[in-house]
């Protein structure tokens, strides 16, 4: 579908109402170089708009073939299903599958710091690599598109898909309204966290008083909170206070930018 961008995740559907061909989200993500990782904290917020990168890579020379398969999967319109089937030979074939293994022990290897396994290529991965980087790319598409309509369309809303897969605080923040150059499209632009389904729609003067909408500024509320990472260091993340909010909106760590502004400022 092009009116509203569908691809089936099983039993539900991401769904992301652009409006708008493929070509700029496959712009986007062809426009981003490829950096090897061992996590993906280590390439940070904006170096992810010019980079594209999956942990666990390095030494394995797949990010190319990830990227080609999530261009074609945005071209055809591929469920995640097509998307691994076509995908995991190529990735099973160079051995970045299932879960890394130490050779010299044949035990489990874990993150460092952390006790959870390291995992390579699995369906259940590759699902998250899949929604997480088409929902971004047609995400900065769509940025570019309302930015280049501002002067008819000035203010954008925050929709969340309201059901009951919506976290508590995205959908707190669905229908509410803000200018286009509210600071506060630098923190919330969504994706707002892994999984996150939430858009942003243009609106017009004329469709704003017609709905008797109210047009909300940031200005002052928005602040940082410094999070405890796993390995004891700390880093500061946004958060926005509005007056009608009972609590703050926190993206999740590492999402508190937007990916879309920094692709389109490159792009200008």
């Amino acid at each position: 579908r092009r009116e509203g961008f569908t691809v089936s995740i099983g039993s539900a559907e991401l769904i992301a109402a652009f409006r708008m061909p493929p070509e700029l989200a496959v712009a986007y993500l062809r426009s981003k170089g490829l950096k090897v990782s061992g996590n993906w904290r280590e390439v940070w917020q904006a170096a992810h708009a010019r980079a594209f990168t999956v942990a666990q890579s390095a030494g394995y020379d797949v990010l190319g073939d990830i990227r080609d398969s999530l261009e074609t999967a945005m071209n055809e319109g591929q469920s995640y299903k097509q998307f691994i089937d076509s995908l995991e030979p190529t990735l099973r074939k160079k051995g970045w599958w299932g879960v890394k293994t130490d050779l010299s022990t044949g035990e489990i290897e874990l993150h460092k710091g952390m006790d959870r396994p390291v995992e390579l290529g699995t369906p259940r991965r590759l699902q998250l690599i899949y929604e997480q980087n088409i929902q971004t790319a047609f995400m900065a598409g769509r940025y570019r598109t309302m930015k280049e309509a501002v002067v008819t369309h000035p203010y954008w809303e925050y929709v969340a898909v309201m059901d009951e897969r919506t976290r508590p605080e995205h959908a707190r923040l669905n229908g509410m309204l803000f200018r286009h150059d509210d600071p506060i499209w630098s923190v919330i632009y969504p994706p707002n966290g892994f999984r996150c389904r939430c858009r942003v729609r243009p609106a017009s003067i004329a469709s704003v008083e017609r709905r008797g909408l109210t047009v909300h500024s940031s200005d002052g509320y928005i602040t940082e909170y410094q999070y405890q990472r796993r390995d004891g260091s700390v880093v500061p993340v946004k958060q926005i206070q509005l007056p009608n909010m009972d609590k703050p909106f926190r993206p999740d760590v590492g999402f508190d930018y937007n990916p879309a502004e920094e692709y389109y400022r490159g792009a200008a």
